[in-house]
């Protein structure tokens, strides 16, 4: 397994539209998303999207089936791997929340994110993936999603008095972990 690298906002590979998988359970697949929570693992991340490691594919993780502790008030979200994901909102309600990311390290900002959501997709094996969550689970895979799409949380954040540096916004937040 190799921890790769994560690209930072400002690389235009963030802001492209990945490719859908079309080849699933290949060996390339299986060491890919190996990488993937290796690199997540490495730096207490809740999600990570291929294209943040320069993979142009529709693939993203999430999940830890544990506590997170750049996000320590969070519920746990179960341990995911979803390939080529649909998102549909459940009705119109919005939650705000704090949101942070790998490839915009040691800022968080306010981000509202539709409260319930169905998404569907598939596993590693091409087996389908349909489920409808809502809170943090919800805000997770809409942000890991967003990715694919060439979006940062930042592009989403509707008040910029909500978005700051975490060492000065959660002071008790060790703020490295968000490097």
């Amino acid at each position: 397994m190799t921890i790769r690298e994560i690209l930072k906002m400002g690389d235009p590979r963030l802001l492209r539209v990945a490719q859908p998988v079309d080849a699933f359970d290949t060996d390339a697949l299986h060491l890919l998303v190996r990488d993937m929570f290796e690199t997540m693992h490495a730096v207490n991340g809740a999600g990570l999207a291929a294209p943040q490691i320069g993979v142009d594919l529709q693939l993203v993780i999430f999940g830890t089936d544990a506590p997170n502790p750049r996000y320590p008030d969070a519920p746990v979200v179960p341990r995911t791997v979803l390939l080529n994901p649909v998102i549909t909102p459940i009705g119109p309600d919005e939650e705000e929340g704090w949101e942070g990311c790998l490839s915009v390290p040691g800022l968080r900002g306010v981000v509202p994110r539709f409260a319930n959501v169905r998404y569907t997709g598939f596993d590693l094996y091409g087996d389908p993936i349909d489920r409808t969550v809502s809170g943090f689970h919800a805000r997770v895979v809409q942000h890991e999603v967003d990715h694919l799409l060439g979006v940062l949380y930042p592009m989403r954040v509707r008040d910029f008095s909500r978005f700051g540096f975490t060492e000065v916004l959660f002071p008790g937040l060790d703020a490295s972990a968000d490097d």
